[in-house]
């Protein structure tokens, strides 16, 4: 069974560490307002899969990836979502390029991503889809779907944790205005390219 958790882990820590919309809104919070706010962004991230993982248990996020309708509904509210958070980086991108303090991002972290992870339907459908496929047939299934998103929500806390360190210690240089401005430029335009891509994705 201990080879079947570790290949577990395997498969869910390569999905963790694949760059998605959970990094960049990270990266948004750590680039508006340093590493605290970026690190209870990831914790919101967290709270996010541990309701999925409830979600799931009570069979309510099975119904959301078997009904087009709500999926759609969820995926579009996603998709906005982002779209907006990048729209209002560059906003405030441009505001700072004027006026040099109007870029605080008084936002919470916390509920951003929190927000931004229930908006994400993909989840719903990876959690009632792939992860049933890694639970070892050893324990009851209630037991290793439980087992497997904490799993998955400590990997996220983890890699997401050590993003905002990386982040942390490049802060000389990423403090510089030029740095800092495409960074955050950048982080905006990638937002609302994941936006569009949640968007007009398949499924």
């Amino acid at each position: 069974m201990l080879t079947h958790w570790a290949a577990a882990a395997a498969v869910l820590g390569l999905l963790t560490v694949v760059p998605g919309p959970d990094m960049a809104v990270v990266t948004r919070r750590a680039l508006a307002a340093g590493p605290g706010d970026a690190l209870r962004t990831a914790g919101g991230i967290a709270t996010g899969l541990l309701t999925w993982g409830a979600l799931t248990a009570a069979g309510l996020a099975t119904v959301l990836a078997a009904s087009p309708g709500a999926y759609l509904g969820v995926k579009l509210l996603g998709a906005g979502y982002l779209v907006f958070l990048g729209s209002q980086t560059l906003w405030r991108h441009r505001q700072t390029l004027t006026v040099p303090d109007a870029g605080t991002d008084s936002g919470r972290p916390w509920r951003t991503g929190l927000v931004a992870n229930l908006l994400n339907p993909k989840i719903a459908v990876f959690y009632t889809g792939l992860l049933p496929t890694l639970a070892p047939p050893q324990l009851p299934a209630a037991w290793s779907m439980a087992l497997l998103v904490l799993l998955h929500t400590a990997l996220t806390l983890t890699w997401l944790g050590g993003y905002v360190l990386l982040l942390a210690k490049a802060g000389p240089v990423l403090q510089r205005p030029r740095v800092r401005g495409v960074l955050t430029w950048a982080t905006g335009v990638v937002l609302i390219g994941f936006g569009v891509v949640v968007a007009t994705s398949a499924g």
